[in-house]
């Protein structure tokens, strides 16, 4: 094993500075048990594509050099895979391809890891798809008492265990359901008028297997992506708007050859459901992402108070803003637990005290549909709010303590977003 200093780390997008003064490099799993049984406060360092200081700890544990940390194994009985902790779904999906397997979902961007993806609750888009982390089948990690813990399909505990924001324990490894490879195209639809996307939301979001709405909050939408089935209708226009005949990129002025294949040409799900493509840098680059999700009839009605009383303070540190849908889900945590939802994600310039502000005034604004935010994001919500809107808490609660009785996977931002109540040595 070895031991670094970790000043000067950063996020991805390089808006967080970490706290941690070391970070570790177990490479075998006992080494991984024995910090987690002695480190007071530690965190597990995965790709980064977090915006605060939720992966933070006075120490952080980087899982690379485990010996299963690139693990992909393949169960075809059961339609599974099981991933170590350093697998991205961009490596994953190539080797689910190579099999003839594939995800029945994918997010924006491959490049993030498989386990810190599910973890905090990321999401695709589709109406009749879930989260990432409604595929998961079981998981295995590593507690504060230094115990290797199995959580399985019939274990009660999966549905807390599955959205656990890091604070549980470090998960390993991380079994996830597979299906039959697909092939699907993509078309970006240009000009759509925020009437006919009010009028006609349910069949626009059902054109295809996974659609997002780009804009900026302007005269009218942006664009529309569709990401449909090989051999299902490709329509010329969508609603009044055009099928773009020249590739596009979800942000403005950012090169499209960055973007997954579009023009409606069939291919692998994996080069189209994502919106970038995992051998370029993604999205924007130097930004600050929020999202926050409201049941999914609120979301037009959301979406237009945002325009109506944002739209000139938004658009000045705004890249692009998406909204798309998810659906529903019995995990303790998840955003969509209980709820179809309506995503309303915003892709802002790197201008913190700017995004900080505005985040309060979109909260503001969105306060009457009881909105959560995306754990990974930036949001200004306090945990007594965001409390209320989580039924099964105290759940979760009973469970972060049985899991890591020592609280060293306690944070300061789990203890400022979600559990004020919270009390442990550690923190």
């Amino acid at each position: 094993m070895t031991t670094e200093a970790s000043a000067e780390l950063s996020n991805w997008a390089g808006n967080y500075r970490y706290s941690a003064t070391v970070v570790h490099h177990p490479e075998t799993l006992d080494e991984l048990r024995r910090l987690a049984a002695t480190l007071p406060s530690l965190r597990a360092l995965g790709t980064r594509h977090t915006f605060t200081g939720i992966g933070d700890a006075e120490q952080l544990v980087a899982l690379d050099r485990l010996a299963a940390a690139a693990e992909i194994a393949i169960d075809r009985e059961r339609m599974t895979v099981t991933v170590g902790p350093a697998v991205t779904y961009a490596q994953l999906a190539e080797e689910l391809e190579a099999a003839g397997l594939a995800l029945s979902n994918m997010a924006s961007l491959p490049h993030i890891s498989v386990i810190g993806a599910v973890i905090t609750g990321t999401h695709g888009s589709g109406d009749a798809l879930g989260n990432l982390a409604t595929s998961v089948r079981a998981l295995r990690l590593v507690t504060s008492t230094g115990d290797l813990v199995e959580i399985g399909e019939d274990d009660p505990r999966l549905p807390g265990a599955v959205v656990n924001l890091g604070a549980i324990g470090i998960v390993t490894h991380l079994t996830v359901a597979v299906e039959r490879s697909y092939q699907l195209w993509q078309r970006v639809y240009v000009g759509l008028e925020w009437d006919q996307l009010a009028q006609n939301l349910d069949a626009i979001t059902t054109a295809g297997r996974s659609v997002s709405v780009f804009h900026r909050f302007g005269e009218r939408a942006r664009e529309v992506w569709v990401k449909g089935d090989a051999g299902a209708p490709q329509p010329a226009s969508l609603f009044g708007a055009q099928a773009a005949t020249e590739p596009r990129n979800p942000v403005p002025g950012v090169d499209p050859s960055y973007s997954t294949d579009q023009l409606g040409v069939p291919g692998p799900w994996c080069d189209r459901l994502p919106h970038f493509r995992a051998g370029f840098r993604p999205s924007a680059g130097e930004e600050i992402q929020s999202e926050w999700f409201v049941a999914r009839e609120d979301g037009i009605a959301a979406l237009t108070a945002l325009r109506e009383q944002l739209a000139t303070r938004l658009r000045p540190i705004l890249y692009v803003a998406e909204t798309r849908t998810i659906a529903a889900d019995e995990l303790w945590l998840s955003p969509q637990h209980q709820r179809d939802s309506i995503g309303l994600h915003f892709t802002w310039h790197r201008e913190p005290a700017a995004v900080s502000e505005m985040c309060a005034e979109v909260e503001r604004v969105l306060a009457p549909f009881s909105p959560r935010p995306h754990w990974g994001k930036v949001f200004e919500q306090g945990a007594a709010t965001i409390a209320s809107r989580y039924p099964r808490l105290a759940d979760f609660d009973a469970l972060r303590n049985e899991l890591d009785p020592r609280g060293a996977f306690t944070n300061a931002w789990l203890l400022q977003q979600l559990l004020p109540d919270a009390s442990h040595p550690a923190v």
